[in-house]
């Protein structure tokens, strides 16, 4: 027992060192960690954090960010994945050591491409952005001394020389609040922001800021500093991918889904061919939906187009007779025998589940490997509809499926926010009726999966569905007989085993 105490007090000691390593919560991550890190925390922390900064992008889109909602969803996030949550707390060191560790991962995986980095650096923003307006005005002048932006104060004499000119420049502050208020000197560089939108009152090279507008300054602060910190890191890029049990890992994280695996589906051998047809009107995402029409009208995908739409159709439940069966039928419509389909084809069919090669269970496509891997040239049809075509093809496919022109509005604003699987979830909620899917979309698999819930009760629609869009499916039938691929009398068979479908759908 008495070595027991001993060992304890030792590891408060040692803790409490550690401790000073994050005398705060909030930090701007200017010098990387230096401990030791097992390879399996290596992972976990920055899956944790990615996890973060995806609900971050999610709720930066469909919550106002100062709005209580936001708020609540975001602290509730941070408290699950255990990163700091209230600023300045006592005890929570690794907390703490998880938030300065994690970052620093994904800043290395996220620096590798002008759009990696984009993204990186706007989600890091707005979490610091939450983060830093949960401080008390102490706290915050705290955080200010310790990132050494501690800016001059306006004495009370300057303040009550220049109140009229305060509140006339500054918004929302009449010239009694103006007394209240504290302000600072800050330079026009730092205050760009500031000074851009007319916000601040300015004076022989300065502006006067007040300090419910800090936070703008701060902000600018560490944009300009995590900006270049990105440039350098992707400079040290090539000594860091010598190590081989480094770079896998990297390259993974920024390509990296984080939801459910799709490779092992319940639902093997549910779906039967001649459903796939009315499937891919009602519930395949636009990207699948597209590959299903290009193979439907030319009876040929390429090679990226046979490995994204197989896999997909691999995670929705067919087996590999089937696939070899739906395959070998749409080829030998077109320029391809049957010979030729056994001999050149068939083989990598078999490769996607595993019966060949290394014996790999290959896993359906995510999001994210679809947005940044393997971008579609001019005959393919794979890739991303919102992150690779261009934006009035956009329009017209989506005009094409009746989406209505208010809904078109908003997908293409997302698109050009480069939010395209947030597109694509409000794509899930025009074509299915839905005010808020409830879900965060990151996969193909999760788009069909919720859709099938959707439609067989799982949820309540926001209306009853219009004739526009009875016709709309009709339509979209149409567009598929069309083909004449799919045999005619198989439509009343078809539908009643999607009955049947979507019901499975709803079991736990």
């Amino acid at each position: 027992m008495e070595f027991s105490s001993r060992s304890r007090q030792k590891h408060l000691r040692l803790a409490g060192d550690r401790r000073e390593l994050y005398p705060h919560s909030l930090q701007f991550y200017l010098e990387p960690p230096t401990e030791s890190i097992a390879l399996v925390e290596f992972e976990s922390f920055a899956i944790d954090r990615l996890r973060l900064l995806k609900v971050v992008e999610n709720l930066g889109v469909s919550c106002v960010r100062s709005s209580d909602s936001y708020k609540a969803k975001l602290e509730s996030e941070l408290r699950k994945l255990k990163f700091p949550y209230r600023a300045l707390a006592e005890d929570d060191y690794e907390a703490r050591r998880k938030d300065h560790i994690s970052h620093f991962i994904l800043r290395l995986a996220y620096c590798q491409s002008e759009d990696l980095r984009r993204w990186f650096l706007q989600q890091e923003m707005d979490l610091f952005r939450y983060r830093f307006s949960q401080l008390t005005e102490s706290l915050m002048q705290k955080f200010l001394e310790h990132v050494n932006l501690s800016f001059e104060a306006v004495t009370e004499d300057q303040k009550l020389e220049l109140a009229h000119e305060l509140s006339a420049s500054t918004p929302g502050l009449s010239v009694p609040k103006v007394k209240e208020q504290m302000f600072y000197k800050v330079g026009l560089v730092d205050a760009v922001d500031l000074f851009r939108t007319r916000r601040v009152f300015i004076k022989d090279g300065f502006a006067y800021v007040p300090f419910k507008e800090i936070d703008a300054i701060v902000l600018n602060n560490y944009r300009i500093k995590l900006s270049k910190a990105l440039a350098l890191t992707a400079r040290s890029l090539p000594s860091i991918q010598s190590d081989e049990r480094l770079q896998p890992l990297l390259n993974h994280l920024s390509h990296s889904y984080v939801g459910p695996d799709y490779s092992v589906q319940k639902n093997t051998g549910k779906i039967s061919l001649e459903q796939i047809d009315a499937l891919s009107v009602k519930s395949f995402p636009l990207c699948m939906r597209q590959l299903h029409k290009a193979l439907r009208d030319s009876h040929h995908l390429r090679h990226g187009g046979r490995m994204q739409y197989g896999l997909f159709l691999k995670g929705i439940g067919l087996t590999l007779e089937q696939a070899l069966e739906f395959w070998k039928k749409e080829f030998i419509r077109g320029k391809v025998d049957a010979d030729k389909f056994d001999k050149g084809y068939a083989y990598s069919i078999r490769h996607n589940y595993g019966r060949e090669g290394k014996r790999t269970d290959y896993t359906p496509y995510s999001c994210m490997k679809i947005i940044m891997s393997n971008p579609p040239s001019q005959g393919d049809y794979h890739g991303c509809p919102f992150r690779h075509s261009d934006p009035e093809l956009l329009k017209q496919k989506l005009q094409s499926y009746k989406v209505p022109p208010s809904g078109i509005t908003q997908i293409l604003e997302l698109v050009k926010g480069m939010h395209y699987q947030l597109a694509c979830q409000k794509y899930f909620e025009l074509t299915h009726e839905v005010d808020d899917v409830g879900f965060s979309l990151n996969h193909p698999n999760q788009y069909f999966t919720e859709s099938q819930r959707l439609l067989s009760g799982g949820r309540e629609p926001k209306k009853e569905l219009s004739n526009s869009g009875n016709s709309q499916q009709k339509n979209n039938s149409q567009e598929s007989m069309n083909s004449n691929l799919t045999p005619t009398s198989s439509n009343t068979t078809a539908d009643a085993e999607l009955e049947g479908l979507e019901a499975y759908f709803t079991e736990d």
